[in-house]
C-alpha cells in the first residue's frame, strides 16, 4: 500500500493528485518492490533492512539517493505479554522525493512538531524527533507497569509476575540499543549537515534532536539499571511467600493430623463410651466440635512454637 503526501505551507497533507513528494510505502508487495528495486534503484539489502527490526540504523549515501534506516517503538499489543519490541522504518531521500518504508500503518505525522514543516531534510529530522518522543513515552509505560507487577510479587508467589518483569527488563535492552542506534545515525546526520544542505534552522533542532536523544538513552539506562537491580529483590520476595505459605500448610497438615490421631485411635464408640451418651445424634455433633477445637489448639500451639524458634 503506498501513501503520497506533499508539503504545502509548511505543512504535510495528502497529495490528492498522486503526485506527492512523499511517498509512503506500508509492508510493500511484489510489484511495489520492483519499482523501489528497479525505478528508484534502491539497494535490495537496504530494502530489507528497512523491514527488519533487528537491523540497526545507519545512514548510507548512494549516487542519486541518501538512506537512512532508523528505529522506533513498535505499537504494543496485550499479545506480547508485557514485552516491547522494535521496528525499523526506512528514509531514502531523493531529489525532491522523500520514500518512506513501513512494517505496519502508522501515524507518522500527527505530533505538533509536524505543524511546521520547511523541507524534507527538515522532515527526516523530525521523524527522528518523533521517534525519540515515542521511546520516552514507552519507557516511562514500562515503569509503570514495572510498579504495578511489583505490588502483585509483594502479595502473590505466582511465577507470572516475575517473566512479565524479565519481559520489561529485556524491552530496555532492546531500547537501549536502538536509541543507540538512533544516535549513530544523528551523529552521521551532524557530520554531513552541508552535504545535506541543511538550513541554519534545521542545524539547530538537530543539536537540540542530538540532546534529546541522549536524555532518553539515558533515561532507559537508569531504568534498566534499576530493575534489574531490583530483579533478585523481587525473586527473593517470591520465594519468601512461598516459604510462608508452606508453613502455614504444614501447620494446617499438623492440625488435622492430631484430631485424626485421637479419632483412629480412640474411634467413636470410645467417645461415646467416656462421655456416656447414648444418643448418636447428639454425640456425633460433639464428637466433632472437639475434633475440630484440638485441630484449631494443635494450630495456634505450631505457630506459636514458629514465632518462639523465629524470635530466638
Amino acid at each position: 500500500m503506498v501513501k503520497q503526501f506533499i508539503i504545502s505551507e509548511d505543512k504535510i497533507i495528502d497529495a490528492a493528485d498522486n503526485h506527492g513528494s512523499i511517498l509512503i510505502y506500508i509492508s510493500p508487495d511484489e510489484a511495489e518492490r520492483k519499482h523501489l528495486l528497479e525505478d528508484l534503484k534502491i539497494d535490495e539489502h537496504t530494502l530489507q533492512s528497512s523491514l527488519d527490526p533487528n537491523e540497526l540504523g545507519r545512514m548510507e549515501f548512494e549516487p542519486d539517493h541518501i538512506a537512512l534506516i532508523i528505529k522506533r517503538p513498535k505499537r504494543y499489543s496485550t499479545r506480547d505479554n508485557f514485552l516491547f519490541r522494535i521496528e525499523s522504518i526506512g528514509l531514502f531521500l531523493f531529489s525532491g522525493t522523500l520514500v518512506i518504508l513501513l512494517t505496519d500503518d502508522i501515524p507518522l505525522f500527527d505530533g505538533r512538531q509536524f505543524n511546521r514543516v520547511e523541507s524534507l531534510q527538515d522532515l527526516i529530522l523530525k521523524l527522528i524527533y518523533r521517534c525519540t518522543w515515542h521511546f520516552e513515552e514507552h519507557i516511562k509505560v514500562i515503569s509503570m507497569m514495572s510498579d504495578e507487577l511489583e505490588q502483585e510479587i509483594n502479595k502473590s508467589a505466582s511465577n507470572r509476575q516475575l517473566l512479565n518483569m524479565f519481559n520489561l527488563e529485556k524491552s530496555l535492552v532492546f531500547y537501549l540499543d536502538a536509541i543507540s542506534s538512533n544516535r549513530r545515525v544523528i551523529d552521521k546526520l551532524k557530520t554531513s549537515a552541508v552535504r545535506l544542505a541543511l538550513s541554519t534552522a534545521s542545524i539547530e533542532f538537530l543539536d537540540d534532536l542530538s540532546i534529546e536523544n541522549a536524555q532518553c538513552h539515558e533515561m532507559a539506562q537508569v531504568y534498566s539499571q534499576v530493575l534489574s537491580s531490583l530483579m533478585d529483590a523481587r525473586a527473593s520476595v517470591i520465594s519468601n511467600n512461598l516459604n510462608v505459605m508452606m508453613k502455614n500448610l504444614n501447620a494446617i497438615v499438623i492440625a488435622v493430623a492430631v484430631p485424626s490421631f485421637f479419632a483412629g485411635v480412640g474411634g467413636m464408640s470410645e467417645f461415646s463410651g467416656m462421655i456416656h451418651f447414648s444418643n448418636w445424634k447428639l454425640g456425633y455433633p460433639i464428637f466433632i466440635l472437639t475434633m475440630i477445637a484440638i485441630g484449631i489448639a494443635t494450630f495456634f500451639v505450631v505457630k506459636k512454637i514458629e514465632r518462639f524458634w523465629k524470635e530466638s
